[in-house]
């Protein structure tokens, strides 16, 4: 059967490599952290990796490796089962329970990733009845998981209030109504206006859904994200995110909501019923990071540094950032073929980063994603502006 369709697949991959969209997977020798080593020219090389979600550098933090090696062997290496059968151990309802407490919330529910937990949500808590109002430049996960569900689909302009509220308008008929956005937007770094998304959720008396992936362990005071940052915590329903970015970035996802919902996803959530537990020691490596979250600003601190010496740095040298003041910093390039020039002569230059462009971003929008972490150092980030410098004069720009 397979020789039948092999030419048009392979027509197909054709099609992506000439379109510039094809992505090649690179291998890195090394544990995740500020310098990795990649395979460049056919050569192994050190350089600085700027293109990682490691934001507060606990990826190979010592304490952190330290707990997973205990961990290992007090809870072994997997669970072999699914959570309602014989795959929950008191490391997991640990991890809930912190989790819960720092994010405020009434319960929380583990996933194996935060792509099964966006996806194991709307079904679950919507149908024919009922809509669904999605933020336009919501992640794919989401994307996803609202076609899952039977709920009305609708879909308001990125962060655009008026629009939010004339799909409000136009869902007061519905049952339940589900307002779902990302705390921060992954391509651009915008943060969600979530202040003003409750005050209409309220008006409406519609439910608030927040992915705060990339923002849990290090926006906000205590690091507890968009909610804490615009002081909602006690207003948004539901919040997903990820332990495989700033909270150690290994892997799995969660759903902290009220204590209704939680126990309905327990019950009827797909991807939570039907797929093994998280590993034991993933979720006890977890309970570490918070514990290293809670204890102290420091890694905050640091990579807001970091943060604003690059963008303050890259604007000065000419270079158009999108503005902002998250670690997401998008270096804005254009031409999509520019970009991925660009990123190529990055990584001759020793600076490990990625272009993206349609259909990731918009056409015409093409740009080189940076993404700081608390564990550059101030030298760091100074050389990897001037590979820039130079790799822009390279280019003959």
């Amino acid at each position: 059967m397979f020789d039948s369709v092999r030419d048009d697949i392979a027509t197909t991959l054709d099609e992506i490599r000439e379109a510039g969209l094809f992505k090649p997977e690179r291998v890195i020798g090394t544990p995740q952290s500020a310098a990795v080593t990649v395979t460049a020219g056919g050569r192994p090389g050190e350089v600085l990796n700027f293109c990682a979600n490691n934001y507060l550098g606990l990826a190979d933090h010592p304490e952190i490796l330290a707990a997973a090696r205990d961990a290992l062997d007090r809870w072994g290496y997997g669970m072999a089962s699914v959570r309602f059968i014989c795959g929950t151990q008191d490391v997991h309802k640990q991890l809930e329970e912190r989790l819960s407490a720092f994010l405020g919330q009434e319960d929380t529910i583990l996933y194996s990733s935060c792509f099964d937990a966006n996806g194991g949500v709307f079904e679950t808590l919507l149908d024919e009845r009922d809509a669904v109002i999605s933020d336009a430049l919501n992640h794919a996960s989401i994307i996803d998981g609202i076609r899952l569900s039977k709920a009305r689909r609708h879909r308001y302009a990125n962060r655009d209030l008026a629009d939010l509220e004339k799909q409000l308008q136009a869902t007061q008929d519905a049952r339940r109504r589900l307002i779902v956005t990302d705390g921060v937007f992954s391509m651009d770094g915008y943060v969600a206006p979530l202040r003003e998304i409750c005050d209409l959720a309220d008006r409406y008396d519609a439910m608030v859904m927040v992915d705060d992936s990339h923002a849990v362990g290090f926006v906000g005071p205590g690091g507890r994200g968009t909610p804490e940052l615009h002081g909602v915590m006690d207003r948004v329903d539901i919040i997903t995110g990820t332990l495989g970015k700033a909270l150690g970035g290994a892997s799995g996802g969660y759903v902290a909501a009220r204590r209704e919902i939680v126990a309905l996803l327990r019950q009827r959530s797909r991807p939570y019923l039907f797929s093994n537990s998280l590993a034991p020691v993933i979720a006890a490596a977890s309970l570490k990071v918070l514990d290293l979250v809670e204890e102290s600003n420091e890694l905050r601190e640091k990579l807001s540094a970091n943060t604003a010496l690059f963008r303050s740095s890259m604007t000065e040298a000419g270079f158009d950032i999108l503005p902002g003041d998250h670690p997401i910093a998008p270096v804005m390039i254009g031409d999509a073929a520019k970009a991925g020039r660009l990123a190529e002569l990055l990584l001759e230059r020793g600076v490990y980063v990625i272009g993206f462009s349609f259909p990731v971003v918009p056409h015409g929008a093409a740009r080189i994603r940076v993404q700081l972490s608390a564990a550059h150092s101030t030298e760091d980030v100074q050389r990897v502006v001037a590979a820039f410098v130079d790799a822009r004069a390279a280019l003959g720009e």
